[in-house]
């Protein structure tokens, strides 16, 4: 029996800096990102990319607070995601510049690199507000919870 390999991509979504709208806008979604990186890889690459890839191309997870998302693929198509993530511009109309933070063969590496990730972006809020890292706060009990999404993620 042979076995399906994948990678894992780990992306940040960076929102570009654009005019402030009169209301929040809604966050992103899974879907949403699933359709704006299947018109990326078509647009791109065609449908012989598209007919590479799209059997295998999966969102399994996407954070609004800190703009990451694990994507996975199959090993022997994933530079052509790769090359899609990296070609996108907007999604849904806004403006995000994408950022590849971790590839790996496991999703326990991926999970691994997301939940250091998360403590990373949570340290970068918390220093912008000036607040302790002992101090409990609104951002721990998210570290807490985005932690056991991310664990219960499986392939």
């Amino acid at each position: 029996m042979v076995r399906f390999k994948n990678r894992w991509l780990l992306v940040e979504f960076i929102p570009s800096a654009q005019i402030v709208p009169s209301r929040e806008p809604e966050p992103l979604t899974s879907r949403q990102i699933y359709s704006a990186l299947k018109e990326s890889v078509v647009s791109n690459f065609g449908d012989t990319g598209w007919g590479a890839v799209g059997f295998s191309l999966t969102v399994k997870y996407y954070s609004p607070m800190t703009n990451i998302c694990i994507i996975r693929v199959g090993r022997d198509q994933h530079r052509i995601a790769w090359g899609a993530v990296t070609l996108l511009d907007a999604i849904e109309g806004r403006k995000v510049i994408p950022n590849v933070v971790h590839i790996s063969g496991t999703i326990k590496h991926t999970q691994l690199a997301a939940i250091e990730h998360n403590r990373v972006v949570v340290a970068r809020y918390r220093a912008s507000v000036k607040q302790a890292a002992a101090s409990q706060d609104s951002y721990e009990q998210f570290l807490n919870t985005s932690t056991r999404e991310i664990e219960a993620l499986q392939d």
